[in-house]
């Protein structure tokens, strides 16, 4: 059944926001720096959910011939050149930073498609695109806490995205849908991200995690699992029941305020500063268990003096 247009795009808005958040609190307050292991997670879950979908008869995927999924192969590599360096941008740029030079991309879509593919594009359009433009080159200029690294992964991240998107233009003979790219996308970068993970180290590096026994990091990977498939999900929604305007419209309401969102970040960072300022930060996973147990057994005993 079709979503209504409010509904729709309020769903997006929702989804967008969260999943941000999510993956910003994963990377940026518990450190959890791995992209290789977390995007790939993200996208084995998301490829999951997806399957489960289709054989419950809630989305079509089609099979499609070897021909059409070779031709999608290099599109799916920039697919998960947007997640990896996104997730890499992500983890040291302020969320309003991140989504303002992912924004950018637009303006480079629309800057080849009026150079090269010689396309009419109306003034208001041409003006927005070197608005945002601006906008984004600006950005490291004032920026006070500039980071060079987040920068160079944001710039790759930026440049990936208007790649994939004028990929998605050429491909005009494409028979694949919103849906089935999306499949594809999932699979690759989840088998990729998983064999890329121990030639990197990511996977040896991981296991000394200091939260990898924490209940809150694992609720917040499955979280961040679910909803980046549920962004993906009501992104083709939106685009599917949409005027192509309508859904630029919502997709650039569903940018979070900078101050908003710098608070929520703020407050999630200075728990988490607050119990490792109380209890040490453990630097292994034997240390994290005795962490735990030295965390428990000092709020048993304070329990108790507190009812003596």
């Amino acid at each position: 059944m079709p979503w209504p247009r409010p509904p729709a795009g309020l769903a997006f808005c929702a989804c967008h926001l969260a999943a941000h958040l999510t993956n910003k609190y994963v990377l940026t307050t518990l450190k959890f720096t791995y992209p290789t292991l977390f995007q790939g997670w993200q996208t084995l879950i998301g490829g999951l959910l997806l399957h489960l979908s289709w054989k419950l008869g809630w989305v079509e995927i089609s099979s499609g011939s070897r021909s059409h999924v070779l031709a999608w192969l290099p599109a799916s590599v920039l697919f998960v050149g947007i997640i990896y360096a996104g997730s890499r941008a992500l983890s040291r740029l302020p969320v309003p930073v991140f989504l303002t030079l992912h924004s950018a991309a637009d303006g480079l879509v629309c800057a080849f498609r009026r150079i090269v593919l010689r396309e009419r594009t109306s003034l208001p359009k041409i003006s927005s695109a070197l608005f945002v433009l601006a906008a984004a080159a600006c950005l490291p200029h004032h920026d006070a806490q500039f980071d060079q690294e987040g920068y160079f992964w944001a710039l790759s991240h930026l440049l990936c995205v208007g790649a994939y998107k004028i990929l998605l233009k050429a491909q005009k003979s494409n028979v694949l849908s919103d849906i089935d790219q999306q499949y594809l996308n999932y699979i690759f970068s989840a088998v990729l991200l998983t064999f890329a993970s121990y030639p990197t180290g990511e996977l040896l590096r991981a296991v000394e995690f200091p939260f990898l026994y924490f209940y809150r990091f694992h609720s917040s990977c499955w979280a961040s699992g679910f909803l980046g498939f549920f962004l993906s999900l009501s992104t083709v929604k939106l685009k599917s029941q949409m005027a192509p305007g309508l859904c630029t419209g919502w997709m650039v309401f569903a940018k979070p305020p900078a101050r908003w969102t710098r608070r929520s970040l703020a407050g999630l960072l200075g728990e988490v500063e607050h119990v490792e300022e109380r209890w040490g930060r453990p630097r292994s996973p034997e240390a994290a268990g005795g962490w735990i147990s030295s965390c428990e057994a000092s709020e048993g005993k304070n329990q108790g003096s507190h009812e003596n």
